[in-house]
Order: structure tokens, then C-alpha cells, then sequence
């Protein structure tokens, strides 16, 4: 097996970015979502309420960050100014904030009011401990520092979608960071650990879809291909710890390494007892 593609999305829940070559670190792919929108009383905003943000691509630079909308583009410095606490999910993380010009554009381009802000090295938050281990450090994914999908398994989901007469949908719509090419569908559910350029990512928990999957990672539309019904009767988790639709694993890197698209990888250890799912 090796890695078919690599995906970091520099803004929570706006459009990602693929990547040939880059630098696994203890809280995820280098650059991945250390940015976030949040509203201003700092509670989050992903495209599950403001499908707009898929809309708008985060583009990074030396030293700072364009946003791009259409014809229309905003320089972001990188934040060190003032700074606020925020939401996501159950973690409040103390942040810095983007320039007011940044947060007025922003506003008017998502039509609600809105804050752009930074996870600096101020900014301090980790994964459950339950399913990572102690003190792992990530920024603003929803909870663990990366998500492992495979081709094998989308290949599966768009055949079932095909003959139900449904839209095949793309990997996008599940916003992975580490794709690895591999035939078998669902052999993901029976990695405990996988290994790339020596080091070590334990796969701890499987991720729970949600509406996000069924928009257009380009438009924020709907309509165009929805694969949750498809999920539900193919790949439906019965653990009441992660209940419902699932693809994909989140991942706990044990290691810092360079990685390239094309990477080998291999299972280093396997789960002695399968997930629950449901039966079809």
C-alpha cells in the first residue's frame, strides 16, 4: 500500500489543498487547520451551518494567508494581537485574532457576522484522552490530529451508490488528510496502527459523518450526490461511543516525519476484535 494523496485544509471547514510533500507532526499535517471562523462570541462556524465557507479557498504564503472568494481575494497576516477565547466542540482555546479588515471581508462574504482566528503556539488544546493517549496536541480538527481514508472504500461506497442509482461522490466530501491507496474495502476497521517513513499513526477511533458529506466541497450546495442513506445500510456503527455512519479512521501520530504522495505503508498491528456494524 502507499499514499495516494495528502490534503491539508489551512481554514477549518473552508476548501482544502492538496499536497505532494509535507511534515507530519504530533498535532497533524504541517499548516492543517490552524485557522478557524468563529462568531463573536467565539463559538465555532463550519460549513454544517454556513455551507458559504466551502465557497472560499485558503491559499498560504510566505509570512501570511490569502483568502480567495471568486474575484476577490484578503491578505491575512498571521494573528499575534489581541487575542479571545473560543469554541470547538467541548475545547475552549485561548487565541489570536485576525485584523479587523480580515473579519469585515470574511463577514461580508459568509453574510453573518464573523471572526478569523489563530491557533499560535499560545494556543493550547488536545485530543480526548480516552481514545489518543495523554497530551496530544492538535489545532482545530473536530477531534484528533488526522484522518486516514482509503480508495478501496470509497470504491465500495460508489458502488452501492451506482447500483441504487445514486451520484458517485469524490474524497472530498469526507475532507481526509492521508488517502492511502489500497484495494480492499474497509480494511481500515482492522488497523490498529499503520506505518509511514518509519513512524508510527495509531488509529483510535472511527469518524461519525455528518451533513457535511452530502455538500458540494466546491459551492457548499446540496443536491449533487448524497452518500449518508448509502452508509447507513453499508457501514453504520452500532458502539454507542461512535454511533452511525462511518468512513474513515482518526489517527494519532506517534512521530514527526517528512512524507511524500507515493509513501509506503504498512499495517504494523491489527485490532483483535472487529468494530461493530451493523449487519445488512
Amino acid at each position: 500500500m502507499r499514499i495516494e494523496s495528502m490534503h491539508i485544509y489551512p481554514v477549518k471547514s473552508m476548501r482544502g489543498i492538496p499536497v505532494e510533500r509535507t511534515i507530519l507532526t504530533a498535532s497533524g499535517l504541517l499548516g492543517d487547520r490552524r485557522f478557524m471562523v468563529v462568531d463573536p462570541d467565539g463559538q465555532f462556524i463550519t460549513q454544517r451551518e454556513c455551507p458559504l465557507l466551502a465557497q472560499i479557498q485558503p491559499l498560504p504564503q510566505a509570512g501570511y494567508l490569502l483568502l480567495r472568494k471568486g474575484d476577490e481575494e484578503a491578505m491575512v497576516a498571521i494573528p499575534s494581537g489581541p487575542r479571545m477565547k473560543v469554541a470547538v466542540w467541548r475545547s475552549i482555546v485561548d487565541v489570536a485574532v485576525a485584523a479587523d479588515s480580515v473579519n469585515e471581508t470574511l463577514s461580508r462574504w459568509i453574510g453573518r457576522d464573523a471572526k478569523l482566528v489563530f491557533a499560535d503556539a499560545q494556543a493550547e488544546r488536545v485530543a480526548n484522552p480516552e481514545w489518543a493517549g495523554e497530551d496530544v496536541p492538535m489545532g482545530f480538527a473536530d477531534g484528533y490530529p488526522v484522518l486516514v481514508t482509503t480508495t478501496g472504500s470509497l470504491a465500495a461506497l460508489n458502488r452501492y451508490l451506482t447500483e441504487q442509482g445514486q451520484v458517485p461522490v469524490g474524497m472530498d466530501r469526507f475532507r481526509p488528510n492521508i488517502v492511502i491507496d489500497c484495494e480492499d474495502e474497509w480494511a481500515e476497521d482492522m488497523w490498529s496502527a499503520i506505518e509511514i517513513g518509519g513512524e508510527r499513526l495509531d488509529l483510535v477511533k472511527p469518524c461519525e459523518r455528518c451533513v457535511m458529506t452530502t455538500q458540494d466541497q466546491r459551492t457548499g450546495e446540496q443536491g449533487k450526490g448524497d452518500p449518508m442513506p448509502a452508509m447507513r445500510q453499508l457501514h453504520f456503527s452500532t458502539d454507542r461511543r461512535a454511533p452511525g455512519p462511518i468512513f474513515g479512521w482518526n489517527a494519532v501520530p506517534r512521530g514527526q516525519v517528512e512524507l511524500r504522495a507515493g509513501d509506503k505503508v504498512a499495517v504494523v498491528e491489527t485490532r483483535g476484535e472487529a468494530w461493530p456494524f451493523k449487519l445488512r
